[in-house]
């Protein structure tokens, strides 16, 4: 048995304390507040931060524009096709299966990152203007569905 362990004996209710009821009942005078001070006058808002400047004033005001009806692209960069065999017609489903891409609605896009050594025919939603040169220089067709 440690002193930690000690717990009240069932059904054994404290008193509960009242303060500010006079001095006789040992909280009274200051009432467990101290000695003046912000918190002896009256309650401290949680986000107060001492006179400190608050965070809610630290930080800039707006946080830019994000379009609401933007579109959001699944991304592949052209090197990465080179893992498909010459003259293959690579889609969406193909990319999914290859685990180039996850699955999902959003439409795909293919990036001009790297080089391409492989003839491919290649559909997708759309293409940057430097991916669509690479697969079209290596002997291949970009198509947009």
């Amino acid at each position: 048995m440690k002193l930690h362990h000690l717990r009240p004996a069932p059904g054994a209710k404290r008193p509960k304390t009242r303060h500010g009821r006079g001095e006789g009942s040992g909280h009274g005078k200051t009432a467990g507040r101290g000695t003046k001070g912000s918190r002896a006058r009256g309650e401290v808002h949680p986000w107060f931060e001492g006179g400190q400047m608050p965070l809610h004033r630290r930080l800039p005001k707006l946080g830019g524009f994000t379009p609401r009806h933007r579109t959001e692209y699944r991304e592949v960069n052209v090197d990465r096709l080179n893992d498909f065999a010459s003259g293959a017609t690579v889609s969406t489903e193909d990319l999914i299966a290859k685990g180039l891409v996850r699955k999902g609605k959003s439409p795909i896009k293919i990036l001009g990152r790297g080089e391409l050594t492989v003839a491919l025919t290649v559909k997708a939603n759309a293409f940057t203007a430097g991916a669509r040169q690479k697969i079209e220089s290596a002997g291949g067709r970009a198509e947009v569905l």
